[in-house]
C-alpha cells in the first residue's frame, strides 16, 4: 500500500494502517492467534511486548495483534491523535482511561450526565480506593474550574453527553487542566471522530464505545482509546496487560469491516436525525427536544465551533408525564425497537425519568435512535404512536 502523508477521511477508512494483505485479498486477513513465535531468542527479547509498537513484531495477541494494529491505526489516525487501543468494550476503554489518571487519595471532576456505568464507577466503586469525584453540569468551564481540588488529576467529559446532550467547552477546560497537570478525558461515542475530534481542542485521552457507530451494525461489542504516544506506552505497561481487557482478533476485523461505512453511515444517521427532531419539535404532544443541532440548542455557538455534525440519537421530553402510556407509546413503535444500545442499523426507543443537575424536578424522557430506515418511514411510525397514546 502507498504511504500516506495527509490523507484524507475516506483514505483512512478505506485503506490506510492495511499493510497486512496476502495472496492479493482485498481486506486484511484475520491472525486469529493467540501468540506468536521467534526464530531466535534475541529476536523475542527485542520484541518489546509492552511497547505499543512493537520493536521488530508482536508477541502475544493479549497485548497486540496484527489485525488489532490495523484498526487501532485507522482510528488513532480518525481522532489526529498518535495512537489508540481497542477493548473487549467501551467500559473497558472507559476504566482503562480512568484508572491511568489515578492513584490512592485522587479526587476526579465528571459531568453529571456522563455514561450511566461510567459514573457508577466514580461515584461507586472508586471509593472503596480512597478516590473521590465531584459531579459537575459541565455546562459551563467555570463550574468545572471551581470543582477541581489540589489533588484533581483527571476531568472526565461526555460532549454532547448522556441522555441530555450537553456540550462542555474542550478547549477552555482542558487548556485550564494543563496548567494544573490534570489529565482530559472525554467519551467521543456520540459523534465518531467524523463529527467531532476533541483532540484537537487540547483532550488528552478519548474514549469510545466501538460497539456504536465505529462498529455500526450491531454485531460487535468493543471499545477504544485514543492518546498521545507516551501515554500508551504507559497504559501498555499496567492497564492493558493487567487488566486483560484486549480485543480478539476476530471482533477487531468487524470493527475495521464497521469503519469501510463510517463515515457515510454517520451522513445518513445525521440527515434522519435532523428530520425526526424537526418533526418533533413541530408536535404538540412535546414539551421539550433535546438535539445538539437544533438552532435554540443553548450551546449553540460551541456546537459549531467543536462539532462537525450530529447523529441519530435524540430525546424528547413528552407533555404526558404518565409511566404507563409512554410505556404503551413505546411498545406500540412498529419500526423502532425497545433497546437500550444505539449507533446501529436499526432505530430504537427508551422511556425511562431522569434528573440531571439543575432540573427542578425528575421528568420521564423518551430516547430515540435514529437508525438506517428512511426518515419518511420513522416520522410515520412516531406519529401513529403519538395519536394512540400522547395526545394530552
Amino acid at each position: 500500500m502507498p504511504e500516506f502523508v495527509d490523507p484524507s477521511v475516506e483514505m483512512i477508512l478505506q485503506h490506510y494502517a492495511e499493510d497486512h494483505r496476502l495472496l492479493g485479498a482485498v481486506t486484511p486477513p484475520i491472525f486469529q492467534n493467540s501468540l506468536f513465535v521467534f526464530d531466535s531468542y534475541d529476536d523475542f527479547l527485542e520484541s518489546g511486548e509492552n511497547d505499543h509498537v512493537p520493536k521488530r513484531r508482536h508477541n502475544y495477541s493479549r497485548i497486540s495483534n496484527p489485525t488489532l494494529e490495523i484498526v487501532e491505526r485507522k482510528i488513532a489516525k480518525l481522532e489526529h491523535m498518535e495512537a489508540a487501543k481497542v477493548f473487549t468494550s467501551g467500559m473497558a476503554a472507559i476504566s482503562a482511561a480512568i484508572f491511568s489518571t489515578i492513584r490512592q487519595g485522587s479526587h476526579v471532576v465528571a459531568v453529571d450526565t456522563c455514561y450511566g456505568p461510567t459514573k457508577q464507577l466514580l461515584s461507586e466503586y472508586l471509593p472503596k480506593f480512597g478516590i473521590q469525584t465531584t459531579f459537575v453540569n459541565g455546562s459551563d468551564p467555570q463550574e468545572v474550574f471551581d470543582a477541581c481540588e489540589a489533588n484533581t488529576t483527571a476531568i472526565y467529559l461526555e460532549s454532547p453527553s448522556s441522555l441530555v446532550f450537553q456540550l462542555q467547552d474542550f478547549e477552555a477546560i482542558s487548556a485550564f487542566a494543563r496548567e494544573r497537570g490534570i489529565t482530559t478525558i472525554t467519551d467521543n461515542s456520540y459523534c465518531s471522530p467524523v463529527f467531532q475530534t476533541p483532540g484537537d481542542f487540547g483532550i488528552d485521552i478519548i474514549v469510545h464505545s466501538a460497539t456504536k457507530y465505529l462498529g455500526g451494525h450491531s454485531d460487535v461489542v468493543a471499545g477504544a482509546l485514543c492518546t498521545s504516544m507516551d501515554r500508551m506506552n504507559a497504559l501498555m505497561r499496567h492497564e492493558v496487560p493487567l487488566f486483560g481487557a484486549a480485543l480478539p482478533p476476530f471482533p477487531a476485523w468487524l470493527l475495521i469491516r464497521g469503519l469501510r461505512t463510517l463515515k457515510i453511515r454517520m451522513k445518513a444517521h445525521e440527515e434522519t436525525g435532523n428530520r425526526v427532531a424537526a418533526f418533533l419539535k413541530s408536535r404538540p404532544e412535546v414539551d421539550r427536544v433535546m438535539h445538539p443541532s437544533l438552532p435554540d440548542h443553548p450551546r449553540r455557538e460551541l456546537f459549531c465551533k467543536q462539532m462537525r455534525g450530529t447523529s441519530g440519537l435524540l430525546s424528547f421530553i413528552p407533555k404526558v408525564q404518565e409511566p404507563d402510556r409512554l410505556k404503551r407509546f413505546i411498545e406500540d413503535l412498529e419500526i423502532f425497537q425497545l433497546g437500550v444500545s444505539w449507533g446501529g442499523f436499526e432505530s430504537l426507543a427508551v422511556t425511562f425519568p431522569i434528573q440531571p443537575m439543575g432540573w427542578e424536578s425528575e421528568k420521564w424522557f423518551v430516547r430515540l435512535h435514529c437508525g438506517l430506515e428512511s426518515a419518511e418511514d420513522l416520522i410515520s411510525d412516531l406519529d401513529q404512536a403519538f395519536r394512540k397514546h400522547l395526545t394530552p
